[in-house]
């Protein structure tokens, strides 16, 4: 599985941050990020490859844009 983030969209209202603060953290931008993320060239979206959603599913559902995807 991999959690996609679309930096770009979020707004930076750090829902993420406190229902997962274990894979979220607001930076310095003002904006969250997915920790130990890597930046896909091609979309500029944070990926991380996770075996299991954890508490992720509830960041997915907590975020008012939608900025936040798992991948099967």
């Amino acid at each position: 599985m991999k959690i996609v983030h679309e930096t770009e969209k979020c707004i930076g209202c750090g829902a993420c941050t406190v229902v997962c603060p274990k894979y979220w953290k607001m930076g310095d931008d003002g904006k969250a990020h997915l920790l130990n993320s890597k930046i896909n060239p091609d979309t500029k979206n944070e990926e991380l490859e996770i075996k299991e959603t954890e508490c992720n599913r509830e960041a997915v559902n907590v975020c008012p844009v939608q900025c936040i995807h798992i991948q099967k």
